[in-house]
């Protein structure tokens, strides 16, 4: 019952912000009746496994679509009813406004035009950043927050950008964000946007923040950790382990193992991040922990940055950092923590979270790793007894997979809007979250990451040069991230399954 509200606490505070932040500057429709409708579902099958589960009830299948089908055709319909017009758009945060500004231009809808942001002698000075023999400027068109100058691209899209920002930053200093882009047309246009960090501090970095924070999620990881080291499993404190450690608080230290290697998984993913910012001159923030006194102890960790990003090629980078950083350290604390597991019977069920007898056929990499490492003591039918040090590895991976789906903002979003462009990029992210809303019915655990996937926007915020596509060896790693994210996700065919257990 514990585990179940925790699940809906965290499903209600995340989709509530993720709502707030981006329903706003999207629809007039209250966000708080789009978050009635979108927990409607999760409401009802919560509802039932707490008066019916405890029976042993199992959910039918009907009671499991209808209210989806339900609450999902109430959402669109809700979000359309209250839909503002581009002009009316409402940016969220610093570089979001740039975004929607340059997006607006693309949907072609007939409205008064907006008033002129450039005189005369600004304009003429605005030509003169396009050399002719690059980019020849045929117009130029005024929107909302924007100016959109129109011509045809006759070079490479990176060469022809660097060379209009530089004449653009000479001319008019840091007033403009410069913008290169695809329209509907798939005709390039270049974008002038008013910059939103101009007038505003360079980001601090606080490190005493970064250390409270840490100080905070090192002591409830360890508070969680004590428990897995006796329990082997996510549950609340027994009466005599409070006990054990009212008698000897030195006790606390056997969580210690748990704590720091889960903590040392998050802070090297976010780390990644942070130096592949500052590498591309970005400002980020430090990696902030988020402590939890329940549940794993965290909510995990997060950089902030403020700077808009310059190229796809940044925003690879940025993006494919964070996951690759943390899976260096995951693999060998998974793999070291696994040597020192139990094989234990297999049980019935078997959840994703079951540390005191976890599937190891849960995922194939988990299958491949844990063959790997235990040899001949693990056979079929056998389940994994999970120490403390291998539970913090298992979630590395799951934090990596969660990271990795390609789907707007996540870490996967940003990689394949940099591989494919921002439309090929939505497009995936579409299928990705169907396809792991499908993979829900087979992995019930895994509904609750779906239904938060749906809250978020498919498409990933564009950079400042749209345009100039990645290497080949950036496409490579792209393309391995993908596949480790297959390699989390799928479970372990029976077939290989046997196969090594034979060897």
């Amino acid at each position: 019952m514990l585990f179940l509200l925790l699940w809906l606490i965290l499903l209600a505070v995340g989709s509530y912000w993720m709502l707030q932040r981006n329903v706003p500057r999207l629809s007039r429709t209250p966000v708080w009746l789009l978050w009635l409708v979108l927990m409607m579902p999760a409401f009802i099958w919560i509802g039932w496994g707490l008066l019916l589960g405890q029976q042993g009830g199992q959910l039918p299948f009907v009671i499991f679509l209808l209210p989806l089908l339900i609450s999902s055709l109430l959402y669109w319909t809700l979000l359309q009813w209250g839909r503002l017009p581009p002009s009316r758009s409402l940016p969220t945060n610093e570089t979001e406004a740039a975004a929607i500004a340059a997006a607006s231009e693309t949907l072609q809808v007939a409205s008064a035009p907006p008033a002129r942001s450039l005189t005369a002698e600004e304009e003429a000075q605005v030509r003169q950043c396009f050399p002719f023999d690059r980019f020849n400027l045929q117009r130029l068109e005024y929107r909302y927050q924007a100016v959109i100058c129109r011509g045809n691209l006759r070079g490479d899209p990176a060469t022809v950008y660097e060379q209009v920002q530089t004449a653009v930053q000479q001319q008019f200093g840091d007033r403009f964000l410069v913008m290169l882009r695809e329209d509907n047309a798939g005709k390039p246009f270049f974008a002038l946007i008013p910059n939103p960090l101009r007038q505003q501090p360079r980001l601090a970095l606080k490190p005493m923040l970064a250390l409270v924070l840490l100080g905070l999620t090192l002591l409830t990881t360890t508070l969680v950790g004590f428990v897995l080291s006796y329990a082997g499993q996510l549950a609340e404190i027994q009466p005599q382990l409070a006990r054990s450690l009212e008698d000897n608080p030195a006790a606390l230290l056997r969580g210690l193992p748990y704590a720091l290697s889960l903590l040392a998984i998050l802070g090297v993913h976010e780390f990644g991040h942070f130096w592949a910012a500052r590498k591309h001159r970005l400002q980020a923030s430090l990696p902030y922990f988020i402590p939890v006194p329940a549940f794993l102890g965290t909510f995990g960790a997060f950089v902030r940055i403020r700077s808009p990003i310059p190229d796809r090629k940044a925003l690879f980078d940025v993006g494919v950092s964070g996951p690759l950083a943390g899976l260096v350290i995951t693999l060998p604390l998974l793999i070291w923590g696994l040597t020192q597991s139990q094989v234990v019977p297999m049980p019935e069920r078997s959840g994703l979270l079951n540390f005191s007898a976890l599937d190891p056929g849960v995922s194939i990499l988990m299958g491949l790793i844990s063959h790997l490492s235990l040899g001949d003591r693990l056979g079929l039918n056998q389940a994994l007894q999970l120490h403390p040090v291998a539970i913090a590895g298992y979630l590395g991976l799951i934090v990596t997979a969660l990271n990795l789906v390609p789907v707007g903002q996540l870490d996967g979003g940003h990689i394949v809007h940099a591989m494919f462009g921002q439309r090929q990029g939505a497009v995936i992210g579409q299928v990705a979250r169907l396809c792991i809303l499908a993979l829900s019915f087979v992995r019930s655990e895994l509904l609750l990451w779906a239904l938060l996937l749906l809250l978020l926007p498919v498409a990933d915020e564009p950079a400042l040069n749209d345009l100039s596509e990645l290497d080949d060896r950036r496409d490579g790693i792209g393309f391995l991230a993908l596949f480790i994210l297959i390699l989390i996700v799928l479970p372990l065919p029976p077939v290989l399954q046997q196969w090594l257990t034979a060897l």
